[in-house]
């Protein structure tokens, strides 16, 4: 695992187009979208475990690195055992936070990154990173969007009583989830639910929810190269059993 350098900006990389699309209960609803066919290769951004990470991994899909902004994170480990490049990018070290940015945007473009997933990051990016990838970036969100946005949806939700959460992804922007929905599915608060046993339902449908629209979101070529790695991980798992 590395240490990033400080790093200066460069060039805008090339847009990708967005589309809005709404979930319903029991799977994602999608609009056709037109593809850009150079995002194939993705950045992953995490601060936590890395379950999500971990999803896109066993998936298969074309992860080339894995930035942090907390050297205590797991998900650095969970990097680390699948062979991508892994780096941390603390704040302290920074004299602020659009200068990390810039440095962090810096090392996933050298390392061939076009799109970036955030799973589980749990710093808002600025806009010197969000311009080096305009409209390339996704957010996986436990909740539902617009309604509870921000670091405790679950929480804020249970609170206010309502019937549903939901796993959620989402283009990221400027504000604190306030991007255009790609997909989000619903998943059903049960009497006595608690945030914890909540959160672990939530976490279940991300953790399908996300590699898919990922992959939705690559290249065909990409695409159908990830299905066969994924295939062949859960083959060599099934094996190990």
């Amino acid at each position: 695992m590395a240490r990033a350098a400080r790093g200066r900006g460069r060039a805008s990389a090339r847009l990708q187009p967005r589309d809005r699309v709404r979930g319903r209960r029991g799977r994602p609803r999608r609009r056709s979208r037109h593809r850009d066919d150079r995002a194939g290769v993705i950045g992953v951004l995490v601060s936590g475990e890395g379950t999500n990470l971990q999803a896109l991994l066993d998936a298969g899909l074309p992860v080339v690195a894995v930035a942090s902004n907390s050297p205590r994170a797991k998900a650095l480990a969970r990097a680390e055992s699948s062979g991508a490049p892994a780096a941390v990018f603390a704040l302290e070290e920074y004299p602020d936070r659009e200068t990390r940015d810039r440095a962090m945007a810096d090392w996933l473009q050298d390392r061939g990154a076009e799109l970036v997933v955030c799973a589980g990051y749990m710093h808002l990016l600025t806009p010197p990173f969000l311009e080096r990838f305009p409209e390339r970036v996704v957010n996986v969100h436990p909740g539902p969007l617009p309604d509870f946005p921000g670091a405790h949806p679950l929480e804020d939700l249970l609170a206010a009583g309502v019937s549903e959460a939901a796993a959620t992804v989402h283009y990221v922007d400027s504000g604190i989830d306030t991007g255009p929905v790609i997909a989000s599915e619903p998943v059903p608060v049960l009497a006595g639910d608690t945030v914890e046993t909540l959160r672990e339902r939530v976490h279940a449908v991300e953790h399908r929810l996300l590699p898919e629209v990922v992959r939705g979101l690559l290249p065909a070529e990409s695409r159908s190269e990830s299905r066969a790695e994924g295939e062949a991980r859960r083959s060599s798992t099934r094996r190990e059993r």
